[in-house]
């Protein structure tokens, strides 16, 4: 029997939260800071993921014997290093990878310097600062658009920007670098060249040495129906995905997993976890658009639902490198999530709105994102409040089933988008 620490509070770490009481070997499970649906499964802890001496405290006195990281900041920050460096508690074991392993995410320039070195293939790019803004307007110059600005650093989810207009281009990379537009994580910016195809989320779990490719999920990053307006942290996912068949898959893993794993291991870099890899099918060819050092959200709570295995034991395996031992079990069915999100979002938006109707949506689970107890009530608490995802035989019936869950629940300025999944059922017929 185990006690478990699961470190974040969104959709991502609710549908983790949800698998991992699921399993037999689960005593007790801790959700530092959680929100009000893992506390309905767990026991929520007020200690922020980023606070390394508080968990460090919690996981002495209450015998932690796993911990799992959600998002990407306590990565990017260190964390697993921090428990490496520390005698009194190097023996538990963190599912994550080390302050480096999460560079792939944490830094846009040292990802695809790492693809470039392991031939992993992506799309031309450079990298510039405020003292080459010059450059970065002549880099500009060599190619056709859309132009693509990446931040450098983590932005959320919104530090990315495509552009049709090359002096739009021009002055954004300005704002970005001149003008602090992303803060710190804009101080240097990835240009890119365009990549024209279907985008699509690859997972893997990796133990450092085996790994198992985890379902794959499209996801739905603008606010608007038809792929229209602001970038968000995601409005909806499917998994699977009809254009990711056998032949595809084959071409990830040899063209991008391999190497990926390998490099990670030539470069001694430790890295335990899930490795996120955003591609595009350009033409039935893969090609790397980003790698994040986690799950994605709202993908996580299309693809772990689909995940047959005892997930706890999937955890124990990855921390002591024994994942070739699994025999891994993926549910055939689909997977449909739409996320219910804050009037307003992604810009300013209120909380603090009583959420109705919760308990009386079936054949559908809903994962909350941002939310919390206030009295007995559950109250919106963020940007993106709620993920509902359902399982069905067909892209048409996952997603039908979701919409009439989001269709009762109820709460003030409730937004979510009407269209997801639709263009990959005109891609089935």
């Amino acid at each position: 029997m185990s006690v478990i620490l699961l470190l974040g509070s969104g959709g991502r770490e609710h549908a983790f939260a949800r698998a991992l009481v699921m399993s037999v070997q689960c005593e007790q499970l801790f959700i530092a800071p959680g929100n009000a649906g893992t506390a309905m499964l767990g026991t929520n802890v007020d200690v922020s993921p980023n606070d390394f001496e508080s968990i460090k405290a919690f996981v002495l006195e209450n015998k932690v014997d796993l911990i799992l990281v959600g998002p990407e900041d306590p990565l990017v920050n260190g964390v697993v290093d921090f428990f490496e460096a520390d005698s009194l508690i190097k023996h538990i074991p963190v599912i994550g990878p080390s302050k480096m392993g999460a560079q792939l995410e944490g830094s846009k320039e040292f990802s695809k310097n790492f693809m470039k070195r392991h031939g992993v293939p992506t799309a031309a790019y450079a990298s510039f600062t405020l003292a080459k803004l010059e450059e970065g307007y002549r880099f500009l110059e060599t190619l056709r658009p859309p132009y693509v600005l990446k931040a450098d650093g983590l932005a959320g989810g919104k530090g990315v920007l495509i552009l049709d207009n090359l002096q739009e281009a021009k002055d954004e990379l300005k704002a970005m670098l001149g003008d602090a537009k992303f803060g710190k994580a804009g101080e240097k910016v990835v240009i890119e060249e365009f990549l024209d195809g279907i985008e699509v989320s690859m997972f893997v779990l990796t133990d450092g040495k085996n790994y198992k490719i985890l379902p794959e999920a499209k996801d739905y990053k603008r606010i608007g129906d038809g792929d229209k307006g602001l970038n968000t942290g995601g409005m909806g996912a499917v998994s699977p995905v009809p254009f990711v068949d056998e032949s595809f898959v084959h071409k990830v893993e040899e063209q991008i997993i391999k190497p990926t794993i390998r490099g990670l291991a030539e470069e001694k870099i430790n890295y335990i976890g899930f490795i996120f890899i955003g591609l595009m099918n350009v033409g039935g060819e893969p090609k790397v658009i980003e790698y994040n050092c986690r799950m994605g959200d709202p993908e996580t709570e299309a693809v772990v639902p689909r995940i047959q295995n005892d997930f706890l034991a999937l955890m124990q395996a990855t921390a002591s490198q024994q994942l070739d031992k699994i025999d891994f079990k993926i549910d055939p069915r689909t997977a449909a999530t739409v996320v219910m999100v804050s009037g307003g979002y992604p810009g300013t938006f209120e909380k603090g709105y009583t959420i109705k109707n919760l308990d009386q949506v079936n054949d559908t689970i809903v994962f909350h994102a941002g939310t919390k107890m206030n009295g007995n009530d559950v109250v919106t608490n963020g940007g993106r409040v709620l993920a509902i995802t359902s399982l069905g035989n067909s892209i048409e019936d996952a997603i039908q089933k979701s919409y009439a869950a989001a269709h009762h629940i109820n709460y003030d300025y409730a937004y979510y988008r009407k269209d997801i999944g639709q263009d990959l059922i005109s891609l089935v017929k």
